[in-house]
Order: C-alpha cells, then sequence, then structure tokens
C-alpha cells in the first residue's frame, strides 16, 4: 500500500492532523497537504476549513492567555518581550491591517495572538478579525501548494502519484526549507521600532 492510499483510507485523521497542526503553527504541513491535495488524494475544500479552523481556534487560544495570563506569563518568561513589544507596536501602527495580516509575518507572528490578549483590542473584534484573518491564511497556503502540487506533477508525473521515495525527497526538502527560514528570521527578529509604548489590558 502506498502512502496515497494509506491517507484516502484515513482522510479524516487526515483532516484533524491538519487542524491540530494549525492550531500550533503549520504553514509547512498545510503547503504540503496543499500538495497531496493537488494528486486528488484529499479534498482541498475539506483541508482548507480544517487548516481555517485550526488557525482560528489556536490564535484565540493564545489571545484568551495573553488576556488572562499575560502579565504572569511574561514575568516568568521574560524572554518573550521583545516579541510581544514588537507586535504591540505594530498594532498600534496598523491596526486592523497588522491583526489581518499577521500570520503571514515571521518573527512576530509566534507573539501576535498572545500580545493582542494583552493590548486593548476588544475580544469580539479580535474574534471577528481573527476568523477572517484565518480563513485568508488557510486558502493561501492551501492553494499555494495546491498549485506547487499541480507544477511538480507536470514535471515529475507518475512519480509524484505514485509517491515514490522522490516525492518523498521533495517534501523533505520544502520542510527543510521552511524550518530553514524559521530559523533564520528567529535569529534575526525584527529590530524592536523606537517609541514603543506598552498597551494595558481592559479589565
Amino acid at each position: 500500500m502506498d502512502i496515497n492510499q494509506l491517507i484516502a483510507q484515513h482522510g479524516a485523521c487526515f483532516y484533524f492532523l491538519a487542524f491540530v497542526w494549525t492550531f500550533l503553527e503549520g504553514e509547512t504541513a498545510i503547503l504540503l497537504a496543499g500538495i497531496t491535495a493537488a494528486q486528488g488524494v484529499v479534498h482541498p475544500g475539506l483541508l482548507v476549513i480544517s487548516a481555517w479552523l485550526g488557525s482560528f481556534c489556536g490564535d484565540q487560544c493564545y489571545f484568551w492567555l495573553g488576556r488572562h495570563f499575560g502579565v504572569r506569563l511574561l514575568q516568568r518568561f521574560p524572554k518573550w518581550r521583545h516579541g510581544v513589544d514588537t507586535a504591540l507596536h505594530w498594532l498600534e501602527r496598523y491596526n486592523t491591517g497588522f491583526i489581518l495580516s499577521f500570520r503571514f509575518i515571521y518573527g512576530v507572528r509566534n507573539f501576535s495572538s498572545f500580545a493582542l490578549g494583552l493590548s486593548a483590542v476588544h475580544w469580539r473584534r479580535f474574534l471577528s478579525l481573527n476568523f477572517l484573518a484565518a480563513g485568508v491564511w488557510a486558502t493561501s497556503f492551501v492553494a499555494a501548494g495546491y498549485f506547487l502540487g499541480h507544477a511538480l506533477d507536470a514535471i515529475l508525473g507518475d512519480v509524484l502519484r505514485s509517491f515514490s521515495i522522490a516525492m518523498l525527497a521533495v517534501f523533505v526538502l520544502i520542510g527543510c526549507g521552511m524550518w530553514l527560514l524559521h530559523r533564520v528570521q528567529r535569529r534575526r527578529q525584527l529590530p524592536l521600532p523606537p517609541g514603543v509604548r506598552p498597551m494595558i489590558p481592559p479589565p
């Protein structure tokens, strides 16, 4: 049994894993899942929904942690302060635009929802904008993987459809490339702009 058949027989588990992965972070996994969808193994629409809900729920959870436990967590993990202060600065500067786009900003996105919980942003406003942003993010990465899958199919043909060792190598290369990008971005953190003012969370 090849990987295609295995995924097809356990489709529900695949969508659940997509939900869990995007709850935690997940662009690499969703990009690769989009490539799988291009082969007809999983449904791209269901994949978008799984990624959408996972990303939305994950960031709602981080927002809740920031709103209720943010100050205590920052005291316990002071290394988070740089990322939180940077995210709050971009929120102050761009407001709605930042909430809609922070998922695409490496170096800031990991702290953004938590930082927004510490800000004066009302939870209802964050919920609605977060739901919209999660949908844009999920659709973008699934679509990128989907079109990349078709491009690879045109190049590799039957090799891609059979999920041979060569295809697994492509997956590994893409995964390593995304991992390396994360490493570089984390080492080259966005500089904290001058004039950052702390934002006090609402009661």
